[in-house]
């Protein structure tokens, strides 16, 4: 707390010639909040009389001299005063000068009585030998006589006789004294860098404690001098920069510790790579000190040479070890291991930095480990380990990967390799033309373990799911349009009936995956023609598991293409409902009821041209009810919709006859061919081939597949002679009198003619007749708007339009077409510009 000082100051009066007596109060404080002992001024009293002609008398109540040290801004009397008397004495007199009229000035003079008081003679030099003595003590570790209030007061009584200055410098030089003989006392010390360095240690933490105490004693210089006067270091600054000075000088001592420093950081790293058995020989040995480091270190950080003295070499060393260890493992180890122990050494690195390296080494020291062990072996490990891990399905390894490559912007190669792995290994799934049976499943599950890849191990990363989608992209498209067909089946096998084992909720998810796949496919319009012509027969034969995955289906496919892909779909959908009411009215109506035939059901579909696969006419003679049965629903129905035309589709009906074995009687679902071919043996008994054939007028090949699944199938309604598995010119069927089944109803399932060549290449030019006019259509509605075009702009325009890929010589096969149409003509002057004609 300052304390206040009362100071008492004679001033003339402007109005007189009397002196008034003025009190003012003055608070000093000391650097650091404690004031020197002081005495508190006491107040001068002093009288005055007036004689009859009003002249003033001064006459003072005390014999003793005023006593007036400079220093303490105070008036001091030596001897006691009646403070009383003194207070009533100049309360009479100004109540006598208020009376008083002014009279004529008349000047009065104050002299001091003793002269200002001096310092003892040597009193610098005398304190500065007490203060001398005790550093000397506290640097050589001997006890001083002189208690350390004594010293404190010593530099007191120093800075307030402006004797600072002196003081510092006096420290400053003896401090350097002891600083430079301790430094100089390590030079050629013990060989063992161990012991040297503990020497060095020992010497800092006396350095340390003998400057905390020096500072202790001379706090009051600190705080007074060394904030008063600019570019003077405090006394713990000045004692570090001392200390730097002659550790600079003595090179010997820095060198050998920072080499002894590297040296055991060094064999901290090599135990750390050691096997469990060699780490404990190690330990039982040779250990390396952490806190003798952390010291040593923080010693060097203290002196503001850490990042030069001891930083640079270390890295310098770090870089050489890494460097040379990362080449070693890579010949040594798989890259699974390589990259276990890459992670484990930069978590050693990062944990250094937090048991005695400084914190501002923490990044330049991660960043030289990370290139000597990762970036300089990103190429290395990807072509040695990164297939193997693909292959094997390795999140872990793969994560930890994509984790350390992230470390070192090093994640676009990683993103490279797996683009490269993708298209390489799926191009061998695509390309096989043996395992196209299998291509859609095993494209399914490769995304899927691709997905989970993405999603475990690369942390979901936009660029590398891209990276997936245009690597598939590219796989799907390798074959045109083989993989849309193979997507197309793959759909109508899990969608048709019998299809066992799989839940509803499966068999979406199944939809779902398939519909990635099918995002994928740039010649949709060769998806949707085979998935077309599969639906139809799932509808007309009745073979659809369910008509809820199929309508979800045909949603999906209309939420990714729009409404103009999926409305032939949804065509044949309302087709199969309209034909039910059809049906439901013609048994009603009164040609059914008096003109039927009995003993006979028929339900017939009603099927729309437009939206309906294209089927080739198939001509067959048809049992005399069947006729008649047909040409009253044609009546009925041309009378409900006139100007519709009926066409039969002989190849898509099936039917139920019902058979009379001598063992039992059996429904058996046949289709139409069949029913025709069964029904001839109501009149014979026995019937060779030609005869059936000239019978029934069934085409050749399909009379040959019809006879086949009757008479050597499974259910074998017929017998043929000779015996055998195909159907020859000469060969002859009889009824099967010895027929046995267990079922009543069985189906007698038709041969599966596998899709010829001839079959699918028809219903490929079909989509490419499509496009045809689809790319008419797009080079008639470019042209009308530009009116004028050349031939480069309109061939990129027709890339961007059109849906489905083409190459550019079909193009030019169209404009041609359309130039002979007149649609378009050759500009006259430059044959490569186009011009349109309205």
């Amino acid at each position: 707390m300052s304390q206040p000082n009362t100071t008492t100051t004679k001033k003339r009066c402007p109005s007189s010639s009397s002196f008034c007596t003025t009190t003012s109060t003055t608070s000093t404080t000391t650097p650091g909040g404690h004031s020197p002992a002081m005495k508190k001024a006491k107040s001068q009293a002093i009288a005055f009389s007036t004689d009859k002609n009003g002249l003033q008398h001064r006459s003072q109540q005390q014999s003793s001299p005023l006593h007036f040290d400079p220093d303490m801004d105070t008036i001091e009397d030596p001897s006691p005063n009646d403070v009383s008397r003194s207070s009533s004495a100049v309360t009479s007199n100004l109540s006598r000068k208020k009376a008083t009229p002014p009279q004529p000035a008349k000047k009065l003079v104050i002299k001091l009585l003793k002269a200002k008081p001096t310092l003892p003679t040597n009193f610098e030099e005398n304190t500065w030998a007490t203060l001398k003595s005790a550093i000397s003590a506290i640097f050589l570790k001997q006890p001083d006589p002189c208690d350390l209030e004594k010293l404190y007061q010593a530099v007191n009584d120093l800075c307030l006789h402006k004797m600072g200055g002196s003081l510092y410098q006096r420290i400053e030089k003896e401090c350097e004294s002891h600083i430079s003989t301790a430094l100089q006392s390590l030079v050629g010390q013990s060989e063992d860098l161990m012991v040297f360095l503990s020497l060095v240690e020992k010497c800092w933490q006396d350095f340390c404690d003998q400057m905390l105490m020096i500072r202790g004693i001379a706090l009051y210089l600190d705080r007074t001098y060394v904030k008063q006067t600019p570019n003077v270091r405090s006394l713990w600054d000045m004692g570090l920069q001392l200390f730097r000075k002659h550790l600079s000088l003595a090179s010997e001592v820095e060198h050998k510790t920072v080499f002894g420093l590297l040296k055991m950081i060094e064999s901290e790293r090599k135990a750390d790579n050691m096997d469990y058995m060699e780490s404990i020989r190690y330990r039982l040995g040779e250990a390396v000190d952490r806190t003798l480091l952390n010291h040593l270190l923080k010693m060097f950080t203290a002196l503001a040479i850490y990042v030069e003295s001891f930083e640079k070499p270390f890295l310098e060393r770090t870089s050489e070890f890494y460097a040379a260890e990362g080449v070693k493992y890579m010949q040594q180890s798989d890259v699974t291991d390589y990259l276990k122990h890459v992670e484990t050494r930069l978590h050693e690195e990062h944990d250094r930095c937090l048991l005695y390296l400084d914190t501002s080494t923490r990044k330049p020291l991660v960043a030289t480990a990370e290139r000597q062990l990762l970036e300089r072996h990103i190429s290395a490990i990807l072509d040695k380990g990164f297939m193997m891990m693909m292959d094997g399905n390795r999140i872990e390894d793969l994560q930890r990967m994509h984790l350390l490559f992230s470390r070192v912007n090093a994640l676009e190669s990683l993103r490279q390799a797996l683009s490269s792995y993708i298209r390489r290994t799926g191009q061998v799934l695509i390309m096989d033309e043996e395992k196209d049976k299998d291509m859609v499943s095993s494209l399914l599950e490769f995304k899927a373990s691709l997905d989970t890849i993405w999603e475990k191990s690369f942390a979901k990363n936009e660029a590398f799911s891209n990276t997936i989608k245009d690597a598939f992209e590219h796989l799907i498209n390798l074959r045109q349009n083989r993989p849309a067909e193979l997507i197309a089946k793959f759909l109508d096998e899990k969608l048709r009936a019998g299809n066992k084992g799989t839940s509803e909720e499966e068999l979406e998810g199944i939809l779902d995956k398939v519909l990635v796949l099918f995002r994928f496919i740039q010649g949709k319009d060769v998806f949707e023609a085979f998935y077309k012509k599969d639906l139809a027969k799932r509808l007309l034969l009745g073979k659809s598991a369910s008509i809820d995955a199929e309508k979800s289906m045909i949603s999906k496919l209309k939420t990714e293409c729009g409404s103009q892909f999926t409305n032939k779909l949804e065509g044949m959908f309302k087709d199969v409902e309209l034909s039910k009411e059809i049906n439901e009215s013609f048994k009603q109506s009164s040609q059914a009821r008096t003109k039927l035939p009995s003993g006979i059901e028929l339900s017939v579909h009603v099927l729309t041209t437009g939206y309906w696969p294209t089927y080739p006419p198939m001509d067959v003679r048809l049992p005399h009810e069947l006729n008649v049965y047909q040409d009253i629903f044609k009546e009925f129905y041309l009378s409900k919709y006139s100007g519709r035309r009926l066409m039969w589709q002989n190849s898509l009906g099936h039917c139920v006859l019902k058979a009379e074995f001598p063992r039992g009687k059996k429904e058996l679902a046949v289709s139409l061919f069949q029913t025709v071919v069964l029904m001839l043996f109501n009149d014979a008994q026995k019937l060779s081939f030609q005869d059936i054939k000239d019978a029934t007028s069934i085409e050749d090949k399909e009379l040959r597949r019809t006879l086949q699944s009757l008479a050597c199938g499974k259910v074998r309604v017929l017998l043929k002679n000779p015996k055998g598995r195909d159907v020859e010119d000469d060969d002859s069927f009889v009824f099967n009198d010895g027929f046995t089944a267990s079922l009543y109803r069985l189906k007698v399932n038709a041969i599966q003619m596998k899709e010829t060549v001839e079959e699918n290449t028809s219903t490929t030019e079909r989509v490419f007749q499509d496009r045809q006019y689809q790319v008419d259509a797009a080079i008639v509605r470019i042209m009308k708007t530009r009116k004028v075009l050349s031939h480069t702009l309109l061939i990129t325009e027709l890339f961007q339009q059109l849906k489905f890929p083409i190459k550019p010589a079909d193009l030019k096969k169209r404009i041609e077409s359309l130039i002979d149409r007149e649609y378009l003509e050759r500009d006259k002057n430059n044959p490569q510009i186009y011009n349109y004609l309205a």
